[in-house]
């Protein structure tokens, strides 16, 4: 029987980049939803398959692997940032890169845990932070999934430089999140959240939503480090469907490459 998790706790200093103790009280309340695709992470199941398909595409052609291979990703470290409870650690682990999932909610960690013990996955959740990572040594990763947490973070800025650190020369990291636009504004949080109650009320807070050019400023002038044009990640709520385009006023990611 594989073995199932490692829950390996690392000092989150007070002070931490990562740490907005209010986010971590706010996801802790909904650990229990996390694979529940009808429940309060309904719009992260809803969009899975297209970042899902987004980041193996993109994996293959920059690391030269074969499309389509049952394991493209075997040999590959992979980091999952802000995991949450595994929507992406889990497919990650199937597609055969070895994974490690790290997130400041330790109620987070024990779902995703449970989650991959009852699936058969072996996967190495740890409750902690980057800096933690980076404090202990830990890495470099070939890839590193920093998805929907930058705006969830005390401070974004250090906090997108310091999981760079982690990504290995030749590496990638793919960032996403939410623009602060005044579209996401009364799509993503009044709509979304206020009246669809597709997510928790104060899930999100506006004033920490993250626009494409500060993630570049933020990154840009770090040595050895390009950054691919925004995508946006856009929802068609007839088709109720997602798919990605060129408009980034709503939901986006960004793909970040170091060189070797």
């Amino acid at each position: 029987m594989p073995r199932a998790t490692q829950d390996a706790t690392m000092e989150m200093p007070p002070r931490s980049p990562s740490i907005d103790p209010a986010e971590v009280a706010k996801f802790a309340a909904m650990a229990e939803d996390w694979w529940n695709p009808y429940g309060k992470f309904r719009p992260l199941h809803k969009f899975n398959p297209t970042r899902l398909r987004f980041i193996r595409e993109t994996a293959e052609a920059h690391f030269g692997l074969k499309p389509g291979a049952d394991l493209p990703l075997k040999g590959l470290k992979l980091l999952d940032i802000g995991c949450g409870g595994g929507l992406l650690s889990e497919p990650m682990t199937r597609l055969g890169a070895k994974v490690t999932g790290v997130d400041a909610t330790e109620p987070n960690i024990k779902t995703a845990m449970t989650h991959a013990a009852q699936t058969g996955l072996e996967i190495d959740y740890r409750h902690g932070t980057a800096e933690g990572l980076l404090a202990s040594g830990e890495g470099p990763f070939d890839i590193v999934l920093n998805m929907e947490v930058v705006e969830h973070v005390a401070d974004a800025a250090a906090f997108l430089k310091n999981t760079a650190q982690l990504v290995a020369p030749g590496g990638l990291m793919f960032v996403a999140t939410i623009n602060r636009t005044p579209k996401a504004l009364a799509l993503a949080i009044i709509g979304a959240e206020r009246i669809l109650r597709w997510l928790p009320p104060g899930t999100h807070d506006y004033d920490k939503l993250v626009k494409p050019s500060e993630i570049q400023a933020a990154l840009k002038p770090e040595a050895g480090l390009t950054l691919d044009e925004p995508i946006g990640v856009n929802y068609n709520p007839l088709m109720d469907r997602w798919s990605l385009g060129s408009d980034t006023s709503m939901n986006y990611m960004i793909v970040v490459r170091k060189a070797v």
